[in-house]
């Protein structure tokens, strides 16, 4: 009963979601968000016992209610792209069938198929896989161009040129695109998780040789091959090189099929594949799907869990309605708080976090913030559910902090858990509470998380919700109504230095300082120079106008060391700090040496940031003092 309800909820938001978005063409949709992509087509027959000695593409004219079912399958799933049963759809496979004649036929009706299924509310790939050996007496170009051609004139979205594994299979394809009549075109391909083809071409060259074709894909991807963990290896290879020049679709297998019972079975769980999924996501991989193995349960787990972030793009366009009544003059930063005053003064800044508790009682948490203000911290840092948790309020527990302790908070204001109405009621009760400096993230999907059943609401992302505290600096709502008096919070917001897509990851701090953020809070550092490169690379930054305050974590042991390097998005730790961490025997003298490889750390950038924010890893407030006060 429960899962029926899912999956009702599932189809009813995925609907949604199309008729908002699908009049977009494929390149439009891929830069304003992440779009769903369907699943496996083969092994969903197979599932159906059509078994490998007939030719799973001529079903579009056989048995044409078993390929509509497998479409219709994933568009409940939430796919926002179907892709055709037309992989092997060309003139050399299908000759081993006696199908030769029809391969005009079966393509048409591949793409008639997938149309028929999503209407004009989603976008139809008409799947092109590779040729393999020919026999002699076959020219390849012109067995793929033929295919190519008549797929273009059934007037797919898209072509999808799958599975390739090798130059001379990029080679065929983009000269196999001159017959398509100008139809947009991907370029997807099997890689290991070293990011090379199978005859040992790397991806760099693969990408120099797409650069130099006239004929430009409006995507790259990677497809099969490999199983999740793997392909998130490759896209971490992928993505620096890419550039930002092409937005990069993923489709992983589900994993490697073992067997069992005689029976060749994918074991990777649709609750695995999200996980994958997510991760991929905050890479900056813009399309999403699957490939051999995969199902629309894999599907409907990934897409329930990605398409929320799907808003971001929305949300980054909202901006406050025209106000009704004149726009008050902002605070000056320097006058917001204490904070601030010292941060925008060029005065060095110590931040601590400390993470509220899972219970209700604030006892140990109050005694820790006192530790660390005797320790002389300027502010304590709460984040609001990291990694998904569930924990006491952070207003709440701020609040206490404040006036128990009598030092200032950062608190943390995310994205996830309420829409603009509910985010928007919480800045002002901080105004009204008197926390003034406030960290503006969008938050982890709750997939990554506790309670991974739970929605995911953003309505806003971080760059949207600094637009909705700068109105009401100004004294206006979110819908351009008066508040009255105007509030006074500092702004800060958070950058990743170490992020797989720096184009993006630029772009974003960018339209985050613009929207009147302040300063910036960034990701644990551990290897200095990206950081550095960073902060060069933004004049804002450069020139100190917005003041950069570095994430410092000392790590805690070996174990959390390996966590950190796999575990956690947005960190980097070098193989150099991984070994110094392996070679003490002792959990404790490992603690000790994380404590160095902090110290360290701050040394190298002092003269480049204006302060450190230190994590006290497990709630030991010891180890981060000591990183602050050797």
């Amino acid at each position: 009963m429960e899962q029926t309800r899912r999956s009702a909820h599932a189809a009813f938001s995925a609907s949604i979601q199309r008729n908002y978005f699908m009049s977009q063409t494929l390149q439009q949709a891929l830069h304003d968000r992440i779009v769903i992509f369907d699943g496996a087509m083969g092994t969903e027959i197979y599932r159906r016992n059509f078994f490998v000695n007939i030719s799973f593409e001529n079903l579009c004219l056989a048995r044409p209610d078993v390929v509509r079912a497998i479409h219709t399958a994933y568009l409940d799933a939430g796919a926002e792209v179907l892709t055709t049963n037309s992989y092997g759809a060309n003139r050399a496979k299908l000759m081993k069938f006696g199908l030769a004649e029809q391969t005009a036929a079966i393509n048409e009706a591949a793409v008639k198929l997938a149309r028929e299924v999503g209407g004009d509310d989603i976008m139809v790939a008409a799947s092109v896989g590779p040729l393999g050996e020919l026999p002699a007496f076959l020219d390849p170009l012109e067995i793929l161009s033929e295919q190519v051609s008549v797929l273009a004139k059934a007037a797919p979205d898209f072509l999808m040129f799958e599975t390739l594994a090798s130059l001379a299979d990029l080679d065929l394809a983009l000269k196999s695109v001159q017959a398509a009549s100008g139809v947009p075109f991907v370029l997807s391909f099997a890689l290991d998780e070293r990011a090379m083809t199978a005859k040992g071409e790397p991806a760099a060259a693969i990408l120099k040789r797409i650069a130099a074709s006239p004929l430009q894909p409006v995507a790259v991807g990677l497809n099969c091959c490999s199983g999740p963990g793997a392909m998130l290896h490759a896209l971490e290879t992928v993505l620096p090189l890419v550039d930002g020049r092409f937005p990069v679709i993923a489709q992983p297998n589900a994993g490697n099929p073992r067997s069992v019972d005689n029976r060749m079975l994918y074991m990777c769980s649709p609750e695995y594949f999200t996980t994958y999924a997510m991760r991929y996501a905050q890479l900056g991989v813009r399309g999403i799907g699957g490939c051999c193995g995969t199902s629309p349960e894999h599907i409907a787990d990934m897409a329930r869990s990605v398409s929320p972030l799907a808003k971001h793009a929305r949300a980054v366009e909202i901006a406050p309605s025209a106000p009704s009544v004149p726009l008050q003059d902002p605070v000056p930063s320097a006058e917001k708080s204490s904070f601030s005053a010292k941060l925008m003064a060029g005065k060095w800044v110590n931040a601590v976090e400390i993470v509220p508790p899972q219970g209700y009682l604030l006892d140990t948490t109050i005694a820790k913030a006192k530790l660390c203000a005797e320790a002389g911290f300027d502010v304590i840092n709460i984040p609001d559910g990291p990694r998904a948790s569930s924990r006491v309020s952070t207003i709440v527990t701020a609040i206490k902090i404040q006036q128990e302790v009598g030092i200032e908070t950062v608190l943390h204001c995310c994205c996830r858990d309420k829409n603009v109405i509910g985010i928007q009621a919480d800045l002002l009760g901080c105004a009204a509470m008197g926390i003034r400096n406030i960290l503006f993230i969008t938050g982890d999907p709750p997939k990554l998380g506790d309670y991974p059943f739970a929605s995911g609401v953003f309505d806003l992302d971080s760059i949207a919700a600094v637009k909705v505290q700068a109105a009401l600096n100004r004294g206006v709502d979110f819908g351009g109504k008066s508040i009255g008096e105007r509030t006074a919070a500092f702004c800060l917001v958070g950058a990743d230095p170490n992020a797989i897509d720096m184009v993006r990851e630029l772009r974003r701090i960018r339209e985050k300082i613009d929207a009147g953020a302040e300063a910036v809070v960034t990701q644990p550092v551990f290897d200095t120079a990206p950081l550095l490169r960073f902060i060069e690379s933004v004049p804002e930054l450069a020139d100190g106008s917005v003041p950069v305050i570095a994430g410092i974590w000392p790590l805690a042991s070996f174990r959390n060391a390996e966590f950190m390097k796999n575990e956690v998005p947005g960190v980097v730790v070098p193989d150099s700090v991984m070994q110094r961490m392996a070679r003490p025997e002792t959990r404790e003298a490992q603690r000790l040496e994380g404590i160095a490889i902090a110290r360290e750390a701050v040394d190298a950038i002092r003269s480049a940031v204006r302060g450190i924010h230190v994590s006290a890893p497990f709630g030991n407030v010891a180890t981060a003092i000591a990183v602050m006060k050797p």
